[in-house]
């Protein structure tokens, strides 16, 4: 694997150089967090525990890994200044293991009493309870398809009402019918 140091800038105010790099790793996996963080201390001529890489990214098809990374001028200063996540990230800080409160045991639930083998007693009659009003469902409409006159109706009617009339049915079954495509394969 190959380094190169892209972009480096120092940064006084929080005693930090800040670096933009390129890893090339031929026939290689994508480095880990770890391994870069190797290869930049002995570039930068650093101990391991004060470089800080703050993002790496890999290119689909390519075998580079572009970065950004910190290196401090001593551990503390990286752990005073550096966000919690990116720490545990680089393996500085171990992660926060959130403990579970310990619950109170829940009392068990006493066993059911057995039924006693006595007749059950005459229950006392139950007020009637009112019958509630229940809305009446809506009478659905049926649709233009479904719809037929009934044939009394259309005998009433002129003969000029009942063509119509058939035309209109015929329209109603073209469209409810699939359009076939002509000449088509």
């Amino acid at each position: 694997m190959q380094l190169e140091v892209l972009k480096k800038m120092e940064n006084p105010l929080l005693k930090r150089v800040e670096v933009t790099f390129k890893a090339i790793h031929k026939a290689e996996p994508t480095p880990t967090r770890d391994a870069l963080r190797a290869f930049l201390a002995k570039e930068l001529n650093a101990t391991k525990d004060i470089v800080v890489i703050d993002s790496q990214a890999s290119t689909f098809g390519r075998y580079e890994t572009f970065g950004y990374a910190k290196v401090y001028k001593t551990k503390e200063k990286a752990l005073a200044v550096e966000r919690k996540h990116i720490l545990v990230r680089n393996k500085l800080i171990e992660p926060e293991v959130k403990e579970k409160k310990e619950a109170a045991p829940k009392p068990e639930k006493p066993a059911p009493a057995a039924k006693p083998a006595v007749a059950p007693k005459a229950e006392a009659p139950k007020p009637e309870a009112k019958p509630e009003a229940k809305p009446e469902p809506k009478a659905e409409r049926p649709s233009a398809k479904e719809e037929k006159k009934p044939a009394a109706a259309k005998e009433e009617r002129k003969p000029a009402e009942k063509k119509e009339e058939k035309k209109e049915e015929k329209k109603d079954e073209k469209k409810a019918e699939p359009t076939k495509k002509k000449g088509g394969k």
